[in-house]
């Protein structure tokens, strides 16, 4: 053995800085509870990566959610007359909402995957909170990517016309 490396209940003791009561004195228990942690430590450097997709991924939804709803037509009200009486006609406010697709995360990231924009999801949710503009962009373009709403994109440039 040679004398710069210390003795494994050292390096336990070494380990076990900090805890609390007997655990950090107590080679016996210190032992065991350094290799709980060490296994805790294992687990969770594989949670925090699970934990960050996570966070992303709620990120960038709210930010989808937020630029992604586009009303195409409103109707107030409508008059109607009722079919008990004839006589005089009911108005009945009827709104009419219509949507295009609604564009969520999972919209969202199939239409940047059909656009061919290749970020990943820790740059989108970064873009999402401190750049919303661009983000809106993004959204419009995964937003085009759908059959559907191709009339709301701007035309495609031809020939010399891409140029400028």
């Amino acid at each position: 053995m040679y004398a710069s490396t210390p003795p494994r209940s050292c390096m336990q003791h070494k380990l076990a800085k900090g805890f609390r009561g007997r655990a950090k004195n107590c080679i016996r228990i210190a032992r065991e509870r350094v290799e709980k942690a060490l296994q805790y430590s294992y687990r969770d450097r594989r949670n925090k990566k699970r934990d960050m997709r996570s966070l992303w991924i709620q990120r960038i939804n709210a930010g989808t959610r937020q630029h992604g709803h586009a009303l195409s037509s409103f109707s107030p009200a409508t008059a109607v007359y009722s079919p008990v009486t004839t006589d005089r006609p009911i108005l009945i406010f009827v709104a009419i909402f219509s949507f295009h697709t609604r564009v969520n995360y999972g919209n969202f990231m199939h239409g940047l995957m059909k656009e061919n924009i290749q970020l990943n999801r820790k740059v989108l949710s970064e873009i999402s909170m401190h750049e919303p503009y661009s983000f809106k962009a993004l959204v419009d373009v995964s937003h085009s990517a759908f059959p559907g709403n191709k009339a709301a994109a701007a035309p495609k440039k031809e020939g010399l016309a891409i140029l400028l």
